[in-house]
């Protein structure tokens, strides 16, 4: 039987690895809302939603939607962009924010847009997910170290950390230290909670006093209430300008998401469907956001953390909904104990996975997109979180043009006694023919260098003597925009004048259809009738 057969087959397994992953997605789920600048009931929120909904809607059976920590601080940088600080109004924007991220996942589902988060490139993401990481673990250490700071953005609170050194509190440091190094020494036992045994650790302290003696604040009361859903009050205005930023949480929070459903599925084998889970992830937010909850994801640690932990289907996400529901309606009092260097330490080592620059060597041993990576990483520290993921999608797309822009023509010759024609400056023998030219454009055609292209075949051509046949092999550019074909009409026209013969060879399907209908007496059917470079050249 498939893995995807037994993916809809709830058992013993899933239900041991909900109990498993509960313990560690409880914490996080408190601690992410930090991140957001939310209270924690938010971040309990949306746990419950992406767990209960994803489970019920979702394809993939390892994937665990809740908090991430990406959309934790995408959504604290937005909303700290329209507000001040005031809490309610915070918390409404942010929900406003989800329930619109909610909304552009199920249209984009039901458009079938399941390959959106190709728009953002992969050096992109793994810039992004560094600098990320960095601004995320230097935002903790204010609670670790109790200390107040001014500025939100990288380099000025660095400062301001630096400059109150006088003040910190070493014993929330030598705490989040202590955190760190029993979570790191806990994990390699997937099936140990390691983050639940630590914030139990961390309330029998404060329990006990002693973080009142030492001067470390707690986490402090909060409640979960499910009784009133519904949409925030915000004006029509407001709702506007939430659109564009909940369209950047959308974007990032499905190609996290998409990124790790990927990954298991093709680990296992697996079947996933990328729509159905755009449909899924939309439910799950709208869920979450009626509810004043964060924005949720599948996020790759509680994934890999539920896969580890022996899930056999979506069943072991609802069962770790149910274990999350138990333990808050007993144990929320508890909770409210929790020493904030204590979640501090469960936020950094959730994003330490992230923090090594060596997710960017691949880049630089290939020699690719070393530079759109860096970029990426610098923009999010000197810009912030979220427009800094924007300067990084817009110097990659940048760059993309920049590439495609380039003039890049080959010229061909005969390999041989064959009918291979190759670029003669890789293949020396390969033989120019005697009154021809053959050029190849290595790049697509298209507005921004298909002028530079025709520029240099025709300098080639006017400085090659006898030359009496062009042929054009187009077969890097798939199709042709308005100002290709204009480009081309006018070089036909070029080469026309200039008692020269114009063909084109290995011409795409779509490229012949829109040649069809140019009907210019300079691109007639028999300039593109050829099929090869060699029946072009016969022609």
């Amino acid at each position: 039987m498939s893995a995807l057969a037994n993916a809809g087959k709830p058992g013993a397994a899933d239900l041991i690895a909900g109990l498993s992953i509960a313990g560690l997605l409880l914490p996080e789920a408190v601690a992410y809302s930090s991140i957001a600048g939310l209270p924690p009931q938010a971040g309990v929120m949306a746990l419950f939603a992406g767990l209960l909904v994803y489970g019920l809607l979702g394809s993939s059976r390892f994937a665990i939607v809740s908090a991430t920590s990406s959309s934790a601080a995408v959504l604290a940088a937005a909303t700290t962009s329209l507000t001040g600080a005031d809490p309610a109004t915070r918390l409404a924007l942010g929900a406003g924010i989800v329930l619109l991220a909610g909304v552009f996942f199920i249209a984009a589902g039901l458009l079938r847009l399941g390959a959106v988060s190709s728009l953002i490139a992969k050096p992109v993401l793994r810039g992004f997910a560094l600098g990320l990481a960095m601004t995320i673990v230097l935002k903790q250490l204010p609670k670790v170290l109790a200390v107040p700071t001014a500025h939100g953005d990288f380099f000025r609170l660095a400062r301001d950390l630096a400059a109150s050194w006088r003040q910190w509190n070493w014993a929330g440091a030598i705490m989040a230290l202590l955190a760190l190094t029993l979570l790191r020494a806990l994990g390699r036992w997937r099936a140990v909670p390691a983050a639940l045994l630590v914030i139990a650790a961390g309330i029998a302290f404060d329990v006990s006093g002693q973080s009142h003696t030492w001067g470390i604040a707690a986490v402090g009361p909060f409640s979960i209430d499910f009784s009133h859903p519904g949409l925030p009050s915000l004006a029509a205005e407001q709702w506007v300008k939430l659109g564009e930023l909940a369209f950047a949480v959308a974007l990032i929070l499905y190609a996290e998401s998409y990124g790790s459903i990927r990954t298991f599925a093709l680990r296992h084998g697996d079947e996933v469907s990328a729509n159905r889970d755009l449909l899924a992830l939309g439910a799950a937010n709208l869920a979450s956001g009626l509810f004043r909850g964060m924005p949720v994801g599948a996020g790759y640690s509680a994934t890999s953390a539920n896969e580890a932990a022996g899930a056999q289907s979506r069943a072991a996400g609802l069962a770790a909904g149910a274990t999350v529901l138990v333990a808050v309606l007993t144990l929320l009092p508890w909770i409210a104990h929790t020493p904030e260097p204590i979640l501090a330490a469960i936020v950094i080592h959730a994003v330490a996975h992230t923090l090594s620059p060596a997710a960017l060597r691949p880049y630089f041993h290939w020699k690719r997109d070393r530079l759109t990576a860096l970029v990426a990483v610098a923009a999010v520290l000197l810009f912030g979180v979220l427009d800094g993921l924007l300067v990084a999608i817009g110097v990659s797309l940048a760059m993309l043009l920049h590439g495609f822009a380039r003039t890049s023509v080959s010229w061909l010759g005969r390999l041989g006694d064959g009918h291979d024609y190759v670029d003669m400056a890789r293949h020396p023998d390969a033989i120019a023919p005697t009154d021809g030219l053959i050029a190849r454009p290595e790049v697509p055609l298209f507005f921004g260098n298909a002028d530079a292209v025709f520029a240099a075949i025709r300098q080639r051509a006017a400085g090659q003597v006898g030359t009496r046949r062009i042929v054009l092999s187009l077969e890097e550019s798939p199709d042709l925009d308005g100002t290709s074909i204009e480009a081309l009409c006018e070089f036909a026209i070029w080469v026309r004048a200039r008692g020269m013969q114009l063909k084109l060879a290995r011409v795409k399907d779509a490229v012949r259809d829109v040649l069809d209908r140019v009907h210019s007496p300079d691109l007639a059917a028999d300039t593109y009738a050829a099929w090869s470079v060699d029946d072009a050249m016969q022609s």
